[in-house]
């Protein structure tokens, strides 16, 4: 029933409230964001912690001796390159016997997988210092940086190369002819003639195949022909006869 106008009944009035606006800098504005350098817009939104693998390229991580880097079966995210110390990775088998797959040493780039998951694991010998790079990230700093993409192509063909040659090694060569293909090996990559092993003996032997006497007594034969000089402190080889040595790998 409609109303007449000027009913008695009165008219409801809706009050409107103003709406407060809020200044910029309040709580609900959004918080100003620094400047990131090209390399972190590669990885996307930061974070609000950043776990020491996730700062990505130029991120340093220090390893203390035996600390593991990365376990058989974990999701490989990062690769590494190793800026001071040695890096082992390796892998342990079913009866719980060690096999130490490579050395990696100052410079090199190692954790690049062809898959998802790390096939070994990787700890480090001693204290050592390796720099983590984004996976996702590889190819735009590739096509960012062409000199990189080189060093990533050449450590892919040279680990390539000492896979070959470590296969060769376990499958063909006696005790002797395995040591004296190490040894020269390390003071190529190191430049040195005298030989700073960053790795213990039992490391050495899960390398190579052999049990950790056969090394020991490997190495005291080569000192007392004179081939090559232990130091008192036993962690230090200098390499006297190379000519002899390459003779035991021909």
């Amino acid at each position: 029933m409609l109303r007449p106008i000027g009913s008695r009944y009165p008219s409801t009035r809706v009050t409107h409230t103003p709406t407060r606006v809020l200044p910029m800098h309040t709580a609900l504005a959004p918080a100003a964001v620094p400047a990131l350098p090209t390399a972190a817009l590669l990885r996307g939104p930061v974070p609000a912690r950043i776990s020491p693998e996730a700062r990505g390229p130029g991120a340093a991580r220090t390893l203390a001796k035996d600390e593991e880097l990365f376990a058989e079966g974990d999701r490989a995210a990062f690769f590494y390159r190793v800026v001071s110390g040695a890096i082992r990775t390796s892998k342990l088998l079913c009866d719980g016997r060690r096999q130490i797959d490579a050395f990696h040493l100052p410079g090199d780039l190692f954790g690049l997988e062809a898959g998802e998951e790390h096939r070994f694991s990787a700890e480090a010998v001693g204290d050592a210092v390796v720099v983590p790079y984004r996976r996702c990230s590889l190819e735009a700093l590739s096509a960012s940086d062409p000199a990189f993409a080189r060093q990533i192509v050449s450590a892919m063909m040279r680990a390539l190369e000492r896979a070959q040659d470590h296969m060769l090694l376990l499958g063909r060569k006696s005790a002797m002819e395995k040591i004296a293909t190490f040894l020269l090996d390390l003071s190529a990559r190191l430049d040195e003639d005298q030989v700073d092993l960053p790795m213990s003996r039992t490391d050495i032997a899960d390398h190579l195949g052999l049990t950790i006497e056969t090394v020991s007594r490997s190495m005291t034969r080569l000192e007392r022909d004179r081939v090559i000089a232990l130091p008192a402190h036993r962690r230090s080889i200098v390499l006297r006869d190379k000519a002899a040595l390459e003779r035991l790998t021909a």
